[in-house]
């Protein structure tokens, strides 16, 4: 089961630096979102399309999104990037949004597969939006820790 610790650095470079810390974010004592099987690469473009009404294919597409900042061969973990135009929707989206959003992501083929339901989704989804206020009142930016 994939471990996927979402959290927020100040900057690439910084989030990249964590590889080098065993057990990830939570051990740098960074501000951190634990979870497991959430993909930030093809689970959380979903959610950036149901979030901010483009396509899949546009949230893929964007910069940042579900890029992989650290070297391809090296073995897991991986240190993951995820768009600012996700992390700005998580930010400001409300409470009613949110648990909207939730009801369709946990509908999507791949939170299905792992068997999320729409109330687990929407205690993520809250999580997330949490750690992007968070990261967006510091000036930093969302990044997944991804051990397989």
């Amino acid at each position: 089961m994939p471990l996927c610790d979402y959290f927020s650095a100040t900057d690439d470079q910084a989030a990249v630096e964590i590889l080098q810390t065993p057990g990830g974010p939570g051990q740098a004592e960074l501000d951190v979102v634990f979870l497991k099987n959430i993909d930030p690469v093809v689970a959380t473009a979903q959610l950036e399309a149901i979030m901010t009404g483009c396509s899949l294919e546009e949230a893929n597409d964007r910069p940042r999104s579900g890029q992989l900042l650290s070297e391809p061969e090296d073995s897991p973990p991986f240190v993951v990037s995820l768009s600012d135009p996700l992390s700005d929707a998580l930010a400001t989206a409300s409470p009613a949004d949110l648990g909207r959003f939730a009801e369709l992501w946990s509908m999507t083929h791949e939170l299905r597969q792992i068997g999320i339901r729409v109330e687990a989704t929407a205690e993520v989804l809250e999580a997330l939006a949490g750690l992007a206020q968070r990261a967006r009142a510091s000036d930093q930016r969302l990044y997944c820790w991804w051990a397989l």
